[in-house]
């Protein structure tokens, strides 16, 4: 921790923020700090959404964490349609200020020793993914079943490559969604083709 301050606030989202000092010239490897960042999730209870490297003013490495997601009885097979309206509430406990703070030291004192962080300095922004959650993995599309969501594709399936609608689950490598509209149709979506995908806040 030698050189390195820490500030913390909470926003949009709760948060745990530090500066730091990189060290060395040779290039980023983000696929090593999100190892590393797992490591320290996995010790907390915890696990990693995303890992985001950014650099503008100021170099940002961001690092979104949030409970370990579990089966829940409370929420049916995807084998058919969901009912217009129908939402499944989120059955996990909520991230907090100090899960932030917890990964947060443990990650920064880690990019330091393995010296995972080359160049000047950088922030280390540690949250949760927020109510517009990313959606990465198949399992994450399982979890939010019934939720709200958007996802763009990278190629048009069928005529579109927009897509907003309620998560139907998850089956045979394709994200399956019921789609708004005046007449509700299912839609299923390989998850190689999705480019972007978030949760829709609803109120």
């Amino acid at each position: 921790m030698s050189g390195r301050k820490a500030h913390f606030f909470v926003g949009a989202g709760r948060s745990a923020v530090r500066t730091g000092y990189g060290r060395g010239v040779s290039g980023l490897d983000l696929e090593r700090i999100r190892e590393a960042a797992e490591r320290v999730a996995r010790s907390e209870g915890l696990e990693i959404v995303d890992v985001e490297w950014k650099i503008g003013k100021q170099r940002f490495l961001r690092v979104y964490i949030d409970r370990v997601a579990k089966p829940s009885a409370g929420i049916s097979d995807a084998a058919g349609p969901l009912a217009t309206g129908q939402v499944v509430n989120d059955p996990f406990p909520k991230i907090s200020h100090a899960d932030c703070e917890r990964v947060s030291q443990q990650l920064s004192v880690i990019l330091d020793v393995e010296e995972l962080v080359p160049g000047p300095g950088y922030i280390l922004e540690v949250s949760s993914p927020g109510m517009d959650r990313a959606l990465k993995k198949a399992a994450d599309f399982e979890r939010f079943k019934g939720r709200l969501a958007k996802i763009s594709t990278a190629e048009p399936i069928g005529d579109a490559k927009l897509f907003e609608g309620r998560l139907a689950g998850f089956a045979d490598g394709k994200v399956r969604m019921e789609l708004k509209g005046k007449e509700a149709r299912m839609v299923e979506l390989p998850l190689e083709a999705i480019r972007k995908a978030n949760l829709v806040v609803e109120f």
